[in-house]
């Protein structure tokens, strides 16, 4: 597709539409706008707009559709795909001024919020009313809930609550025509024709640019439990994992973590957490609810599975204080990867009987090419995101080979029952791989869809497909 350049009588019709002060067009100001959290990639956009209301979207889309413009969808730019990234220039489209909760209904358990709410934010207004929204990145201080309907976000409680899928009930959109749809009803049901809410929800920003959402609450547990499990390797913890579940517990998360991502997050942040010598992988496992008896004897039965399958130790959370410390660790850790080395993240899913498996090839094939990885994600789920560190790589092998062991990598998950993203989206950096996993006609269907919702592909190009 060609793409036409944004002239000064286009950026003066730009600047009516949204307004002078809400425009960004020098280097200096767009340079936040350039990149994500994905690795060191930048791409600059010629223009970027921060709208106020739905109709302003509206009438810049049909402007930018007339003429051919690009238009990137950005959120908070925390994610870690490439999917906020303006590759073909044009104009990145910034949610941030769309940041109000407009309503909490507390008689149907529902709220309506704009896309550029920050999602903790969101989280304790709910709480505060004794309700629940558990869709809680590790990101959750400051990515946008747009951003995570965008992605199909998850985080820890997936294994309990669901992904962010079974949350969203309707959405306001602006399509790239311009025109202003609601995808669905504000109803737990739906089964009126094609289900276009579910549809938009991990589209990327390719589909339409959502403007406002309903989303579902539930009443907020009142008790937990907290407690962090050790282990002499990474593959006796992730056999655990299964055998948690197949002991009639459902834990609220289940989260992985390698020895040498706690030691990462210690020496940066300075934490205080006792490792032994001997271990190598922890489990992170929380259990809630509304009965302290319930949680008790949930806690005993996942302590007796843990010493079936080789724990070493279990550490229970006594005080909130510990608790935070605890999941600190987790939340961090991505942040101390990154700041540790030169990395590319790799979001893969399996079943999670697989897990061990999954952790023991990834291992293989990072001695067969030369590469070190810090594993941890969301177990319970099957959820592994694997940080492929540089380390001690040579920078040719970094450029050269390192492309294969990411494409064996995707090979043994999907060959274990899994797929290429479990929660950050494919984005840009990961589209190549998606042949490992879907066919030609997969290909072609989306290919479909894209051409019905954005005839001139100007919303989000070059993202999750290649065109």
């Amino acid at each position: 597709m060609i793409y036409n350049k944004i002239t000064e009588d286009i950026l003066t019709d730009i600047k009516q539409i949204i307004g002078d002060e809400w425009v960004i067009s020098d280097r200096a100001g767009m340079e936040k706008y350039s990149h994500d959290e994905t690795e060191d990639l930048r791409y600059y956009p010629e223009v970027v707009v921060k709208p106020g209301n739905t109709a302003e979207i509206s009438t810049l889309l049909k402007l930018c559709n007339r003429h051919l413009i690009p238009v990137t969808p950005r959120g908070a730019g925390t994610g870690l795909s490439g999917g906020a990234l303006p590759v073909m220039g044009g104009i990145v489209l910034a949610m941030e001024r769309f940041n109000q909760v407009l309503d909490i209904d507390e008689q149907n358990l529902q709220a309506t919020v704009e896309p550029g709410v920050i999602t903790e934010e969101f989280m304790n207004q709910a709480a505060a009313k004794g309700l629940l929204y558990p869709i809680d990145p590790a990101s959750k201080g400051s990515c946008f809930i747009g951003g995570n309907i965008a992605h199909g976000s998850g985080g820890p409680r997936v294994v309990k609550y669901g992904t962010i899928r079974e949350y969203v009930l309707n959405l306001e959109v602006v399509l790239p025509s311009g025109d202003i749809i609601w995808t669905g009803a504000n109803t737990l049901k739906y089964a009126s024709g094609y289900n276009l809410t579910q549809l938009m929800i991990g589209s990327e920003g390719t589909l339409g640019v959502v403007t406002k959402i309903v989303v579902k609450l539930i009443p907020a547990p009142t008790v937990d439990a907290l407690m962090m499990a050790s282990f002499n390797s990474n593959q006796e913890a992730c056999e655990a994992v299964s055998a948690v579940f197949r002991a009639g517990v459902i834990p609220s998360t289940l989260e992985f973590m390698e020895r040498k991502g706690v030691q990462w997050v210690i020496d940066k942040d300075g934490l205080t957490f006792d490792m032994k010598p001997e271990d190598a992988a922890f489990l992170l496992i929380e259990v809630d609810g509304t009965n302290p008896d319930v949680i008790f004897d949930d806690c005993e039965k996942i302590n007796a599975v843990l010493e079936a399958h080789g724990c070493t130790n279990v550490l229970f959370a006594d005080t909130a204080t510990q608790k935070e410390e605890l999941w600190r660790i987790r939340r961090t850790m991505g942040v101390s990867v990154k700041a540790n080395s030169v990395y590319k993240e790799e979001d893969t899913v399996v079943p999670r009987a697989a897990l061990p498996q999954l952790i023991k090839g990834i291992k293989e094939i990072g001695d067969r090419y030369g590469f070190e990885s810090v594993c941890y994600g969301h177990a319970g789920d099957g959820n592994l995101h694997v940080n492929i560190v540089k380390a001690n790589m040579s920078d040719v092998d970094w450029n050269t080979k390192l492309n294969d062991g990411i494409t064996e990598l995707f090979e043994l998950t999907v060959a274990l029952g899994g797929t290429l993203s479990g929660e950050h989206g494919i984005g840009f950096v990961q589209k190549d791989f998606m042949p490992i996993k879907y066919s030609p006609v997969h290909f072609e269907l989306w290919r479909g869809i894209k051409q019905v919702f954005d005839k001139n592909y100007i919303l989000n190009p070059a993202k999750i497909f290649n065109r």
